[in-house]
Order: structure tokens, then sequence, then C-alpha cells
């Protein structure tokens, strides 16, 4: 590619590092995070509470694991469009 040609992503060629975008995207979108954090914390308690499950068979142990963890992330999305919601059509001024 030439330098006089104009570059067709110019905003994957800027010098931000991953920290930035990454720090922006969770300012734009913050029950990302949020629900990045939940899951990951389901799925610790889960693995922890494998080993002190008792009598519960496996399989049934990982499908409660795997409902309260995907429960979690859809809560998560849920509560972060109707954020966006609220914040585009509630909060936004009157033109």
């Amino acid at each position: 590619m030439s330098s006089g040609q104009e570059s067709v992503f110019p905003e994957y060629e800027t010098d931000t590092s991953q920290t930035s975008k990454l720090l922006r995207k969770f300012k734009e979108m913050p029950f990302v995070p949020i629900g990045m954090a939940g899951f990951a914390t389901v799925v610790g308690y889960g693995l922890y509470r494998l080993k002190h499950r008792g009598d519960m068979k496996m399989s049934l142990h990982l499908i409660h694991m795997r409902v309260a963890a995907q429960g979690f992330v859809v809560g998560a999305i849920t509560c972060g469009v109707l954020y966006s919601m609220f914040r585009e059509y509630v909060m936004k001024p009157k033109e």
C-alpha cells in the first residue's frame, strides 16, 4: 500500500494500547464487565461446590452451574440494554 492512499480501517491503526481500548469499551458498555465478572464468579463458586456436592450427581451439578452462569450473563445483558434505552430515550434532551 502506498503512502498516498488512505487506510481502509483507520480506527484500527491508531497508536492506542489494548488497555485503553478495553477501558473505553467498559465505559461505553458498563454491563459487559459486570456480566463477565458474574460469570467468572458463578463458575468459580460452582467449581468450589463441586468438591463438596455430597450425593448430588455430577451431571445435575454441572447443569445447575451452567444455568446459573447463563442466567447471570443474560441478566447483565438485559440490564445493559435497558440502561442504553433509558439513556437514549429518557435522558436524551428534546430536539
